[in-house]
Formats: structure tokens, sequence, C-alpha cells
């Protein structure tokens, strides 16, 4: 299918694929299709890809879609009036089959120009240019080809970017574009000199002139009108005289430069009128009680029209209510009326806006004819007024509009007013309704006491039929008005500058809607395009204008006017072409730090005609940045996603096109980030003292780091009670006022970091002034007689009874709830009440069955729960929010499972609460799926493989659905990778290492989210002979799409196979073929069982075994030792053995001194792990033979002799200051017995000793030596008689003393302690 003509080849794009859905079926078929078969949105459904060599061009249609119903693919020819796919080339016509036959051969003919003409022009991703048109079919196609291939070429080449710089926008040549101007519809105010805007900018500047009335205007020759410097704009003079209205009519600018002219809107200029109300005498009006009345007001017509209000000659506002109400004309509207309503007379009023003057109308007076003369005030609000002044009530009937129907038109984009206002006894009440729907609730609203719908910014879904129903108690009335909605153009697509460079492809889109549609006219600096000159390389497609291989002459603006009955849009565009060599924007060497792996982006902002390309290179050289760590965007920012230390250096952006090339550069420095090692924490703190809140950080020290402290997130004042130190903050004197959160913040110049703690302030406790006033502390007692009061739709006030404090005070109280549809039995906390009130409102949410209980808490801990209140029950209501946590993700290669948090009690806001899950692929133009659902998840079935999804997820209930929810982003289920990575090479870098390097796959080959690329390798054998190496398979993974990483911790002198798969997450995918290589020979690992021992204080052996890992060939072992005695050390002896050698004796040079021996083993690489060992300690025989040695010295002997005296001496004075005790008789004894623990003779007498023989505190030495326990140290038994001591009123003792002693007892007890050495020493103490 070709269109061509016999002078010249048309550029067009041609389909090489094509795929058709009849609109009855369904189905693809074949024979002849008219241009009426198919709507216009399905003539557009193509998908292209190659075909035959019949099609040299391409369209830049995407031919991944998939969301259309059913379609296959047609490699399709023009035979006359019939597309024939590939299945029916047998039936194609002789005709047909020679055209292609012809094309065939004629390709090859043309294929070295096709590629010479598309290696000329800049290319586009996806999309090939267009080449040569083959001359084939001479009839023209259906019309909806053409709607298809203008649908293709939409997507041509986009423009070039200008930047904001001054300098390239004062340096770059520029046509002319219309930055200000006044409004279509310009009224001004006759008292004030008249102002026209008009301003423009464009390098060269432009020159401005102005039409009137479609001619034009010459300002030279009106002294009045002049035109400020450098600008557009018209100053109408009217200081020295003249009429403004002469000036009136419709104006429109022009900005003109060398390159182009910009064209202004239609300026309708208009002169502000208010014109004076007409005299006029009004008679008085009479009417009957009870009547409806219309009081007229007719004000002059004013530009713009006046404010209309009523008020009486006396300035009083006319009250007005739901009985009497002003039109929207401004009229006076009496539903019926009042004996009350003739006290006053009635005068409109019309406001102008321009010269802020009213003007008033003569008053109305009224008369009201009555049954019942007496004007009685208190009848006004008698249940039945009208019958109780005698006036017959009357069903409704419209004052305005007349009549039961009525239509009305109205703009898009305005406010629609409609108004029913009716007479009827008593007032009707007014109602509103749209047929077939609801009304926008969103935008409607009601007015002048619901006589008034407005719907605000009318749109096209608005249009309808919408009926005010007006009744009273005595019947009912409606009237229908049908709304039309028109609209004047408003744009779709408004065109845009467009700027190319030379030899690129471009186009200007003017796209709008309205109702009428609008017809859109192309002019070209202001004159008609087809009045232009003409441009080969220009071609208007309807509203798109097509440049191709554009060219420095083709610059120019473009008008694009679309109108309709309802109004007109202008818009102007201009065609710049430019050749601009790269030049880079942003200030050259710029320092740029960073947080050690944060995200950063380095920015290289270039201009350029053509566009350049930009390559990043670090350090001057290595190749080009991008991907893995690095991604360049295409405004030519290099992102590096996450950064390193070795990141830091000197990056170097370089943009190149075919002009030239620039080159800028950045310096990276990598900073550690500030972290606080040591938070302050939570303390509680008494009154009065000193309180410290640590906070340490650590942090770059090229970085100036600041602390700084907030309390309860406010800035923290530093007073004199307060000492701020570099990692801390004191408090002295402690205060109520210093409780609260404190924040420590740590922050440099480019990152902080914060930690916070509370400080909780106790007060002071009075201090016990006996044992009696230390009460303990408790747990508080749980609170009692709980009460909800207030009940509200949203809120209840709970009321509880404190329980005791226990001696602590409370200092909060938790209230707790519980609900029995969701969670019964399950109590959630609510909120939390200082300890100080004992009533509080709880907020609820919809539809919950609420129980309530209370906790008190003090320092101690928490009472016991309440006893539960009463339920209450609040009123459903549609949930206020949607479930959160929604994710979509395959479980199976062809499915997706969408889940999400379910919601609770709280939020479910009424009964049956479910979901309503949406789900479509993404960038599709297919309509959502959707089902409901009880649970928290749903699978959707017979997906493709890792497909994005849009998924909505909308919570509903009986009363309602929830908000609209957010759109989320989850993919189908993952399927092994295709494909393995290719041409994998590898580096040995040392000998427990390599490097590896391989080709990436392709993206579409994962089927999935690709997680690693991944290495597995194993040892497979050793260079060295009989050792045996385990081949478990080893892996290394190297995370993101990369293509290159490295694999460490090796065996050296070993060799190895490895193989590449891709993972994602799914699994492994197939793979690579099997590499081999081998790793150089390395230092071995450490001897084995090295052990030392000391036969003899001569001799000390050493014996190992081999290296475990010799990791190549061993060539001898070395040997360090040396000598040493505490910290003294001798001198380093080092020896080298043999491979085969495994003992050492080593000659001792003293028998005291230890041996620190070092071993390790030798490759050709060199020396290997060592280990040490010590030699043992000098045997136990040395030390005994020193302590005989010691024994026998005279020293020691008389050292013992002295000890064994001073000994002793001791013993005999201790016998001696026992001795001096004695007894002493009671003469009476006491009537009350003498406890069992009383040291009680059978005498009756005590025993005493004066200070210097009693016994140690608190115990008391028995008779054969054991010491006893007291009960008390400071009892009355120690000086009284029994185990009670009485006193006389004088506080002396009962009782007297006698000197008798029992003999016998004395000289038991004399002989006891005297025998006793533990008792003499106890005695002395």
């Amino acid at each position: 299918m070709s269109l061509s003509s016999s002078t010249g080849v048309t550029s067009v794009c041609y389909f090489h694929r094509l795929a058709l859905v009849l609109p009855s079926t369904g189905e693809v078929g074949e024979g002849p299709i008219s241009s009426n078969s198919f709507s216009t949105e399905r003539r557009s459904q193509c998908l292209l890809s190659s075909c035959p060599p019949l099609w040299l061009q391409q369209c830049c249609c995407d031919d991944k879609d998939t969301s259309w119903p059913k379609l296959i693919d047609l490699c399709a020819i023009w035979d006359p009036g019939v597309f024939l796919h590939a299945a029916g080339w047998k039936r194609a016509s002789g005709t047909a089959r020679r055209r292609l036959n012809e094309a065939e051969t004629l390709s090859s003919v043309r294929e070295a120009q096709v590629e010479r003409l598309e290696a000329a022009r800049p290319r586009r991703p996806g999309c090939r240019e267009r080449g040569p048109v083959l001359r084939m079919a001479r009839q023209q196609p259906p019309p909806w080809v053409h709607t298809a291939i203008l649908l293709c070429l939409l997507s041509l080449t986009g423009a070039i970017e200008i930047p904001m710089d001054p300098s390239i926008q004062n340096e770059l040549s520029q046509p002319p574009t219309i930055t200000k101007q006044s409004v279509k519809d310009h009224i001004v105010d006759p008292r004030d000199n008249i102002l026209i805007e008009c301003e423009a900018k464009g390098n060269p500047a432009p020159s401005f002139h102005w039409t009137r009335n479609s001619r034009f205007f010459n300002i030279a020759k009106d002294p009045r009108v002049s035109m400020r410097r450098r600008s557009g704009t018209l100053v109408i003079d009217f200081r020295s005289g003249g009429r403004p209205e002469e000036y009136e009519g419709e104006y429109q600018c022009f900005a003109r430069n060398k390159f182009g002219t910009a064209l202004s809107n239609r300026i309708r200029l208009q002169v502000s009128k208010s014109p004076l109300w007409p005299k006029e005498n009004l008679d008085p009006v009479v009417v009957q009680e009870g009547a409806p009345l219309t009081l007229q007001c007719n004000p002059p017509p004013g530009l713009p029209s006046p404010v209309i209000f009523w008020m009486s000659s006396s300035m009083e506002p006319i009250t007005q209510d739901k009985r009497v109400s002003q039109g929207h004309n401004g009229d006076l509207y009496f539903s019926n009326v009042m004996l009350q309503d003739m006290q006053t007379d009635y005068s409109c009023n019309a406001r102008f806006h321009f010269t802020h003057t009213i003007q008033q109308k003569n008053a109305f007076t009224l008369k009201v004819l009555t049954n019942n003369p007496y004007n009685d005030s208190s009848l006004r609000n008698h249940p039945d007024m009208y019958s109780a002044r005698g006036v017959a009530e009357r069903t409704p009937s419209f004052m305005y509009p007349q009549g039961t129907a009525s239509s009305q038109m109205v703009l898009r984009g305005m406010d629609l007013l409609l108004e029913c206002i009716a007479s009827g006894v008593p007032t009707p009440d007014i109602a509103w309704y749209k047929k077939g729907g609801d009304l926008p609730s969103d935008k409607a609203k009601f007015e002048n006491f619901n006589k008034a719908l407005r719907i605000t910014n009318v749109s096209e879904e608005d249009s309808g039929e919408y009926f005010c129903l007006a009744s009273n108690k005595m019947g009912s009335i409606r009237h229908t008005i049908s709304v039309r909605v028109k609209a004047a153009p408003y744009w779709l697509d408004e065109p845009k500058n467009l700027i190319l460079a030379p030899g690129e492809d471009g186009r200007l889109v003017c796209r709008a809607n309205g109702n009428p549609k609008p017809t859109v006219q192309w002019m070209v600096n202001g004159e008609p395009l087809q009045s232009a000159p003409p441009n080969p390389n220009r071609e208007v497609a309807g509203d798109t204008i097509i440049f191709r291989d554009t060219q420095i002459s083709s610059r120019a603006v473009y008008q694009c006017n679309t109108s309709n009955e309802h109004g007109y849009l202008l818009a102007n565009a201009f065609v710049s072409v430019l050749d601009v060599p790269p030049r880079m924007l942003s200030p050259r060497n710029q320092l740029i730090r960073v947080i050690l792996y944060n995200r950063t982006r380095l920015d290289c902002p270039f201009f350029g005609s053509p566009i350049p390309t930009l390559r990043w290179f670090k350090n001057g050289q290595g190749s080009n940045l991008d991907g893995g760590n690095y991604h360049v965007y295409e405004n030519g920012s290099l992102e590096i996603k996450m950064i390193r230390k070795e990141d830091q250096g000197i990056y170097t952006c370089v943009a190149t096109n075919i002009l030239g090339k620039a080159e800028n550069q950045v310096r990276l420095e990598v900073k550690d980030p500030t972290r606080i090692y040591r938070m302050p924490e939570d303390q509680v703190a008494k009154r009065g003292t000193t309180v410290q809140l640590e906070c340490r950080v650590k942090h770059d020290p090229s970085l100036k780091l600041t602390v700084s402290w907030l309390k309860d997130d406010e800035p923290l004042y530093i007073g004199n009670r307060m000492k701020k130190e570099d990692d801390s903050l004191t408090i002295f004197g402690v205060a109520e006022r210093d409780q609260g959160s404190y924040t420590c913040i740590a922050s440099t110049e480019l990152d902080q970091d914060l930690a916070k703690a509370h400080l909780t302030v106790l007060a002071d406790q009075a201090t016990p002034t006996n044992r009696l006033a230390a009460l303990p502390k408790g747990r508080p007692d749980r609170p009692r007689d709980l009460e909800l009061t207030d009940l509200a739709e949203r809120s209840v006030r709970l009321t509880w009874i404190p329980g005791d404090d226990n001696n602590s005070p409370i200092t909060d109280y938790v209230v707790q709830f519980e609900e029995d549809q969701f969670q019964p039995g399950v109590w959630h906390d609510h909120s939390k009440f200082p300890g100080s009130v004992n009533s509080a409102v709880l907020q609820l949410s919809p539809y919950v069955n609420y129980q309530f209980r209370v906790i008190a808490v003090n320092e101690v801990g928490s009472s016991h729960p309440s006893l539960p209140s009463e339920r209450y029950r609040t009123s459903g209501a549609p949930p206020e929010s949607n479930p959160a946590d929604v994710k979509g993700e395959g479980t199976r290669k062809n499915n997706m499972e969408i889940t999400w948090t379910p919601m609770n009690a709280t939020s479910a806001f009424g009964p049956n609460l479910r979901y309503i899950v949406k789900w479509r692929r993404r960038e599709t133009r297919e309509t959502w799926n959707n089902v409901t659902v009880w649970g928290s998840r749903y699978v959707v079935g017979q997906t493709p493989v890792y497909v994005p999804y849009e998924i909505r997820v909308q919570a509903e209930n009986d009363f309602g659905k929830g908000p609209e929810p957010d759109t989320v982003i989850g993919y189908s289920g993952e399927d092994y990778p295709r494909a393995a990575p290719t041409d994998v090479k590898i580096r040995v870098l040392n000998s427990t290492a390599i490097s590896l390097q391989w080709n990436r796959v392709y993206p579409d080959t994962v089927q999935g989210q690709l997680r690693e690329y991944r290495a597995y390798y194993w040892r497979e054998s050793s260079l060295l002979k009989n050792l045996w190496v385990s081949q478990k398979r080893q892996q290394a993974s190297f995370p993101g799409d990369r293509p290159r990483g490295v694999v460490s911790r090796l065996f050296p002198y070993s060799n190895y196979k490895l193989e590449m798969v891709v993972v994602n997450g799914r699994g492994d995918g197939p793979r690579s073929e099997t590499k081999e290589f081998t790793t150089p020979e390395g230092v071995p690992s450490a001897p084995r069982r090295f052990r030392v021992r000391q036969p003899n204080l001569e001799t000390i052996n050493l014996e190992w075994d081999h290296p475990e890992h010799p990791n190549g060939i061993l060539i001898g072992y070395t040997l360090k030792y040396v000598a040493f005695n505490g910290t003294k050390l001798g001198k380093q002896i080092v020896e080298n053995f043999s491979p085969n050698q495994t003992k050492f004796t080593v000659r001792r040079a003293d028998p005291v001194s230890r041996y620190r021996f070092t071993l390790s083993a030798r490759t050709q690489v060199g020396s290997g792990e060592a280990v040490t060992e010590e030699s043992p300690a000098p045997p136990n025989e040395a030390y005994t033979n020193n302590q005989a040695d010691i024994a026998t010295q005279g020293w020691f002997i008389g050292l013992m002799c002295a000890i064994a005296l001073l000994v002793l001496i001791l013993l005999i004075v201790c016998f001696i200051k026992r001795s001096r005790g004695g007894k002493y008789p009671v003469r009476e004894k006491k009537d009350v017995p003498l406890g069992p623990e009383d040291p009680k003779e059978e005498d009756g007498s005590f025993d005493y000793s004066d200070e210097d023989n009693k016994p140690l505190q608190g115990s008391q030495t028995s008779l054969d030596g054991t010491i006893k326990q007291q009960e008390s140290d400071d009892s009355l038994v120690d000086y009284g008689e029994g185990g009670e001591g009485q006193f006389n009123e004088d506080g002396s003792f009962i009782g007297q003393y006698t000197v008798k002693k029992d003999k016998e007892e004395t000289e038991g007890n004399e002989s006891s302690e005297a025998t006793s050495p533990v008792n003499a020493i106890y005695s002395l103490a």
C-alpha cells in the first residue's frame, strides 16, 4: 500500500505488519474493507514490525502492546480496495503478485540509497526513519489509513530545549514570543487612560505594530496614542481631552524580527458604562395577604453588569428568608405576602464595578389587604400562623421559571445556576434532583434558601435533566430543566516552540476540542499558510505540521487558530534551527563532597545542536562509566548508586557532536558519616540532683561538627544551670520544668544524626520522722465504677473513680478498649491520660461495639485492670482509608498474588468489610479487572511472565466505598532465565583471586527481576601429586546487572573449573560453558601439631608435621627462637631446615630461662603463616630444693622463735584480763519469771562484768567457749533484772545488789574461761 504520483514521491509512513479487528465479531478476516467498517479508535490499532523487502519504511508504533482483544499479524499488501494477509497470498490477484515481485527486485537496487539516506539522519531508539517510497498502487487507500499513518508520524523527533542560562539565551537567535498581553475582553474605566498590553521577547529584539478592526493602526497619526519603549503596549492619553468611546474596537498586536512574526489575541476594547436609572413614578402595590408578589428591578444595562441588592429608602437592608428572597435576575419574590411586609418600602439598588457608584431606583410602597387588621407580632412564630390570620392555604406554584419545563445552555468550565422560586401557603420547600443519577456532591451547592442550585466548573457529564420539587402540606409541584453543556475551544495539545538542528525532523501539533468541534487554521508569521511561500520541507496534515530535513531558512513563527461559535484560541509556536557546538553550562572544576554509602548525582548540564552525546570518565582514563554502580541520565547527570571510598576521584564529562566537543571536571570527595555511638539514655532523677546526658559522636575529621540539643522538639536554651560540652549535657539542680524529651543533634554541613532520651523528674518526698512514717509503696488499686456519658456519634465521655495509690502517686491512666466483632476478648490501648484526671472524652471510630477498662500506673507499676464498662456501639459509615502494604508478587510463573494488610475493627467503619481488588496491565489501554474479596489476598491467574501490573485495593462496607485508592505497581510471576552469560573471560589476579568478565544477557531473557550474576566454581585438583582435595562446589555472587566481578579465597597451586549463571527471583538460569583456570603457587599454611618437650634441664625437643595446605612446592622450614627470663630477652637465633626435616633439639644455655619458638614453612613465593609455642616452666624439684635450703638458714629459725614468744605473751595477757570479772547476787528477786534466755544462776544471781571484760557486741560467751548471738544490741537485759528491766518513777533500778558470791559457781566459771584460748581472744577484743 503506497501513495504516489507521477511527478514525485510523497513521504508517508508504511505499515510493515498490520493487525485488524473486525468490529462485529472481533475475528480477523480478509476481503474488501470499507472506510466505514471501523471506528476511529480501532482504525488506529496497528502493530508494526519487519516484513519481506516489500516494505522499506517503519513507523514508531509499539509492537509489544497486547492489550487489544484478538490480533494476528498481517503482512499486508495493498490490492485495490483489499488488504491481504500472508495466508491469502495464493488468492491474491496477478497484479498484486507482480507488484510484490517488482518490489522485491527494486529493493535490492534501492538498498544502497536507503542506507545512505538513513545514515545521514539522526535516529531515535526503536524507529527507522523514512526511506524512499515505492511507486506501486495508484488507487487511494481508505481514509482511515491516513489516520493511522498520521498517528505514526506524531512520534517523530522531539525538539531541542534551550537552557535558561542568560548567556545562552542572549547569544542564540530566536524568533519573537509573546510574553504578556491584555485579556480578550478588555473593559476599561472611562476616567483613566487606556492601556492595552503587548510584550514580547526575541533575539534580535522584536518591533511592534497594531491592527484595529483588522486594519493597520497608524499610531503616529494620533497624538493621544503612544507605544511604550522596548514594548508594544499602547497608551491612550485623555488628559488633553477626547472621548474613550471613540477607541472601542478589536485590537491585535504583531511582534516581528527577522526570523518571524508573533501575534497576540484579538483584544476587544470596551469602555465601562454605568447609565442612570430612568425616572419613573411608581404607584403603590396593593396585594391580598397570602398572595404571591414579584417586585421587578429592571436595572439599566451596564458594562459590566451591576450587582443588585434591595434596601428600604432609609438604607436598611431587606430581610430575606425562605418566604422573601431576591432572584438571580434581581427581582424580589414574595412566596406569600404577610401583613408585616408593608411596614417598609422596597428600593432596588445597582452597584457598578468600575465607577464604584450605587444607583437607587424609586421605592415601591406595599399595601396589604387582610381579613385580620391586627398585626399581632406573637402570631409570627405561631405553628399555624396562616390559619391564625385567616389566610387560606394553597398548593405550590412556580413564580420563576414559568411552566413545567425549560432548557438552559452553559459553557464548559463556567458555573451552572439553576433557579426555582415557588409561591404557596405555607411557604413551599425546594428540593433538587437529577434524572438518572445523583447531584455532583463535590461541585454542587445550594443557595438562596435552596431556591438555587449552583454547579461549579461544569463539564460534559453535568448535562442532563434536573428538576426542582416545591412542596408544602397542601401538595407538591415540579419543574424540569434540560441542561445542555457546550464548550468553547480548549487545548488538548497546545503547540510548543520547536528548536531543531539542521537536517532534523520535527512536528507542531495543534489539537483542541470543543462543542461544536472547533476548526483549525494555520498561519505563518501572521499570514494564512495557504498564501505563504511554498516550503518543500513542510507538510500539513490536519492539526499537525510535519517538518523534514529542516534547514536554517526554515525558521518562522506559526500561529494556530482554533475556533467555534463560542470562542477561539490562538497560539504562537516558532520553529528555530540552531547549529551550535557543545557547551558546558555548569561551573568548571566543581568540588562535590558526599557521605560514604549514600547515593549521589554528579551534574554535567550541557547544550549543543545537534544534541551532543555525553560520556563520563574517571581520573582521565578507562572506559565510559555506565552500568553497575553507575547510571547516566539523559540530561547528562551521572548517578552513583552507593558511594564507596574507591569512588573518590576526578570525574570528567565529555559532550560531543559533529561541530566539536566540550568537557568539564568534577572532583568527588567521600566523607565518613556522622554517627552518635553513645546515645543519651532515659533517666529518672529526683528534684535538686544533677543529671548528665551523654552524646558521643564519631564524624569525619575534615568536616566541622556541631552538636545541638532540643527539648520537647524545640531548641534548648542553655541557662546557668546547664553545661553543654562536646559529648554531654549536664543539668545541675534538676527542677520539674526540666522534665521532657531531650534530643541530641550532631550535624556537619553534609549530614546529621540524632538521638533522643526522656528525663523524668520526681518530686521530693517528706523525710519520715520515725519508722512508722516510712510506709511501704505498692502498685495502685484498680479504678472502679466506670461510667459512660455524653454519648455522641464519634465520641463518648468515660468517668471512673481512682483506687488507692498505696503511698505512690498515680502518674498515668491507660484506657483500653475491646470490640466483639474482629478480635473479641482482646484488649487494645486506646489513649493515655495524666494521673490527675478521672474523666476524659474518647474519640471513637464508626461501627465499633466498644467496651472500656482503665489501668492506673505509678512508679511501682500498673494496677490490675478495672472491671469493664458497659458496651457502646457507634453508627456506621463508609471507610475513610484503604488497606496498607498492598503488594503484587508472583508465586508461580503464570500468576500474581495480590496481598494487603487487612483493616482492623477501628477502621472498618461498617458491617461486611470487603475489598474491591482492581488490576490491569501497566501502560496499556485495557480496562480494569476487578473482584470483591473478603480476605487479605487474591491470586490473578494466567498472567504473562514478569509483567508489571497496576493494582488498586479499595475498602468497602455496607455503608459505601472508601476513598479512591493509590495505584501500586506489582509484577506477575518470574520464570527461570532463558540465557546464560557469554564470552566469560578469566584473569588471574594472584594465587587466591581471579577477575571475571562476561557479556550481560538481554533483559527479555531474564524473565524476572535480575537479582545477580553467580559464578559456581570448584577445585578440580592440586598441582601437587598425591594431594587429596575437596571438589565441593562454591559460589560467588555479583548483585545487579554488572559485567565483571572478582572471585577470591581460592587455593593456590590448584586446577579450578567455573560456570556462570543468571539468577532472578525464581532461581538459576542455564549454565555457561565451563571454564578452566589454574592458580599460581602461594605461601603455605602453618605447620601442624607443633610440639615442644623438655626431657631435662639441658635440652628441649621440637617436633612438627607438614602444613595442611602446602599451596606449592615446599623448599624448607624456618625456625626462630629466643630465650627470655621475665622481661629480659636474649638474642634471636634463626635456623633453616630442609622440607623433609620435622625434628630439632635445642641445647639450653641455663636451667632457669624459658624459650619462645616461631616456626613457618616456605615455598618459592615466600614464608607462610607462622606458629608460636613456648617451652614449659622449670620442674617443681628445683623449687623444693630451694625451700629446703631456706629452712636450714639461721635467720629463718630466729624469726620463727620470735613469733612463738610473741604469741605466748599475748595468751598470758588474755588470761589476766579474763580473771578480773565477778558475780553480784541480787537480794530481792523479782516476781516476774525470767526468760529462758536470761543467764540465771541457781541461787538467783546474775553474772556482770565491767567494760574491759565485755564480750563482743552482739555476742555472749558461754561456759563451753562458744559464742551466742544476742537478740538486741540495746536491750535492758544488760542492766536490769531478768529478761525485762523495770524502773522506779525516778528512773532508778528496782532491786539491790549484794557482794555475796557463790564460790562453787565462780570457781567453775573461772576454770572454764582460763582453759579456753578462744575465750581469751574474744575477751581481749
